[in-house]
C-alpha cells in the first residue's frame, strides 16, 4: 500500500493553469468538482442546457476566485457537442482535462418505462461521451497528452431495481471509459472511471418518478439522504479530483458500493436473490394510465414524508443549486 501511494505521488501532475471541461457543472456533483478544480488553480469550463444555471453557478465560482467560462450544449445533439467543443478550443485553446459528468435518472420499475427513457438515458450517459472524447482525444494527441474523467455509477457493475435506462446506460460508460483507458495509452491520454455509490448531491430534486410517484420518491429520496449509505457530494468531489491528478485507472466511491460489487463478483447467485428480494419490497407498477406519466422529484414528494428523512439530501440540493424553486422556474 505504501509502495503503491509513493509511486503514485511520483507522477502526480498539478491542475494550475490547466484547461478543465466539466460536462453537467452548472450543479449537482459537477458544480462541486467545479469548485475543487478551481482550488486547485484550473482554468475550469463548465458545460450545461441551461443558461440561467450556467450564469448562477458562473457567478459563485467568479466569488471564489475562479477563471471560468460557460458553455451552453444540449448534449443529446451531437451537432451541438461539436459546436461546442470548437467553442471551448476558441475560448481556452485546448483542453487539458474532460469530465464526463451529465446524468439523468429515472426511477420507477421497468414496467412504467418506455423505450424513450432507455434511449435518453444512452444519449447523456453513452453517446454524449463517445462524442466528446473522439472530438477531444485527437486534440490531446497533439498536445501531448491529457486526462478523461469518466463518472459512471455503481448501477454501472452491479444492476440495481428500479433504476434499469440509468443501469444499462452506465454499463455502456463503464465499458466505454475501460476501453478508451487502453486504447488512448499510448497517445499519452489517462481514462478513469469513476464509478460512486449513492451521494447526498440533491439530485432527488431533479430525477424523474415513474410508476407511483410518491412511493418512488420516498424510497430514494431516503435511501439518498441516508449518512451511512450515501457519501457527502463535496467528498466525493475531492476523491476524484484526487484519482485524476493520480491518474487512477478505476476507483469506486464508497464502502456501501464497494461491498456490493465485492459481493457481486464473488456471490453473483446470491446477490440475484437478494435483488429479487428487494423488488418485492419497492413499490409496484403503477396503473396503465400512469405508466406513461413522470414526474420530477420535486412534484412527487410526498406530503406524508417526515422532512427529517431527506434533510442532509435538501441542504445538499441548495448547495448544489438543485433547488426546488430552480425547478418551477424550469417548469
Amino acid at each position: 500500500m505504501m509502495i503503491t501511494r509513493m509511486i503514485r505521488r511520483g507522477r502526480r501532475e498539478g491542475f494550475r493553469d490547466a484547461s478543465v471541461l466539466i460536462t453537467g457543472g452548472s450543479r449537482g456533483l459537477g458544480l462541486e468538482m467545479a469548485r475543487v478544480f478551481v482550488k486547485e488553480g484550473a482554468r475550469v469550463t463548465i458545460m450545461a442546457r441551461s443558461e440561467d444555471e450556467l450564469e448562477a453557478a458562473r457567478q459563485e465560482l467568479l466569488s471564489r476566485g475562479a477563471d471560468i467560462a460557460t458553455i451552453q450544449c444540449d448534449l443529446t445533439d451531437p451537432r451541438e457537442i461539436h459546436s461546442a467543443i470548437a467553442r471551448v478550443l476558441e475560448l481556452r485553446g485546448r483542453v487539458d482535462v474532460l469530465v464526463n459528468n451529465a446524468g439523468i435518472i429515472q426511477v420507477g420499475p421497468e414496467e412504467n418505462m418506455n423505450l424513450r427513457d432507455y434511449e435518453n438515458a444512452m444519449k447523456i450517459h453513452a453517446w454524449a461521451p463517445l462524442h466528446l472524447i473522439r472530438a477531444l482525444a485527437p486534440r490531446m494527441k497533439k498536445q501531448g497528452g491529457g486526462r478523461i474523467v469518466n463518472i459512471t455509477s455503481i448501477g454501472g457493475l452491479v444492476s440495481v431495481p428500479h433504476l434499469l435506462p440509468y443501469d444499462m446506460s452506465k454499463f455502456a460508460l463503464v465499458g466505454l471509459s475501460d476501453g478508451m483507458r487502453a486504447e488512448l495509452a499510448k497517445d499519452g491520454i489517462s481514462v478513469t472511471t469513476i464509478a460512486p455509490g449513492l451521494m447526498r448531491t440533491g439530485s432527488h430534486i431533479r430525477a424523474q418518478m415513474k410508476g407511483q410517484h410518491e412511493k418512488e420518491f420516498a424510497w430514494f429520496a431516503a435511501s439518498a439522504a441516508f449518512p451511512l449509505i450515501s457519501m457527502n457530494s463535496a467528498r466525493a468531489a475531492r476523491l476524484i479530483v484526487e484519482a485524476c491528478k493520480d491518474k487512477r485507472s478505476r476507483v469506486i466511491l464508497g464502502w456501501q458500493a464497494r461491498t456490493l460489487h465485492t459481493v457481486n463478483a464473488l456471490f453473483p447467485g446470491a446477490l440475484s436473490a437478494a435483488m429479487r428480494l428487494v423488488v418485492r419490497a419497492l413499490p409496484a407498477p403503477a396503473e396503465p394510465e400512469e405508466a406513461l406519466m413522470e414526474r420530477p422529484g420535486y412534484k412527487a414528494r410526498p406530503s406524508w414524508m417526515p422532512s427529517i428523512l431527506t434533510r442532509l439530501a435538501d441542504k445538499a440540493s441548495l448547495r448544489n443549486k438543485e433547488t426546488e424553486e430552480r425547478e418551477k422556474k424550469a417548469a
